[in-house]
């Protein structure tokens, strides 16, 4: 691979751990709705986000649902163990806004770890901001409200993709809420008749961005600032 790829966390590399791992990154194309991991599986690569894709962790729950707890996009990595060895997903992880992700066998990165003090500190620093988002995502789902969960999983798309058009169905929102589709519906309607948002096929637009801020809750803007804290004071071997 050449260059770097569109991707936050490959991006904060010096020049001489990213060498490291450059021979093995492989860039993949992968459509909406792919399946990188269903639950249970082995994960034998990490897989970094690279522009606007990003993807879901859609944790099982009974009843044969799901709850999608984490969106990951060009500010992270998917598969970053949170020690040595090999590891298994614990969700299923779907593609939610298709494109391009470098792809990165694990065991090459457990290679390029034992060269590199910096490499093994800022993905330690990365699993334990995962870790610290899941969390915030438990305390969002206990405290805050459907309405302001709607929009700050609405705003969070937005970030990934940077636009303000979202290819997200009424469905997909009432999973990453974990309510019914006629409850993430009416939440959509509430929006609407505010001038929040407006629909299409497949597709959520935001016409008022503040607004939709402010009506969410501070978690996005709470984690963001604990991943700046946090990976900010990693080193990496320029």
């Amino acid at each position: 691979m050449t260059g770097r790829p569109q991707n936050d966390l490959l991006r904060k590399l010096g020049a001489q751990d990213f060498e490291l791992l450059a021979p093995h990154l492989q860039s993949v194309e992968l459509a909406a709705s792919h399946i990188l991991h269903h639950a249970g599986d082995d994960v034998a690569a990490v897989h970094f986000p690279c522009g606007p894709t990003f993807v879901s962790f859609a944790v099982p729950v009974e009843d044969d649902r799901e709850v999608e707890s984490l969106l990951v996009g060009r500010e992270g990595a998917i598969g970053i163990p949170a020690g040595r060895g090999p590891s298994l997903a614990y969700s299923r992880i779907v593609v939610k806004v298709g494109g391009t992700l470098s792809r990165l066998p694990l065991r090459a990165l457990e290679q390029a770890q034992q060269r590199s003090a910096g490499l093994q500190e800022l993905f330690a620093r990365y699993a334990a901001c995962q870790f610290a988002q899941l969390l915030q995502t438990a305390a969002c789902n206990a405290a805050h409200s459907i309405e302001q969960r709607a929009a700050k999983w609405i705003i969070a798309a937005r970030e990934h993709i940077g636009g303000d058009e979202i290819p997200l169905t009424h469905e997909q929102l009432a999973g990453m809420l974990g309510v019914s589709r006629s409850y993430a519906s009416r939440v959509i309607q509430t929006f609407k008749a505010r001038r929040i948002l407006a629909t299409r096929r497949g597709a959520i637009l935001i016409l008022d961005a503040a607004a939709l801020e402010s009506s969410a809750c501070a978690c996005n803007d709470t984690v963001k600032r604990h991943f700046r804290e946090v990976l900010g004071r990693a080193a990496s071997a320029g």
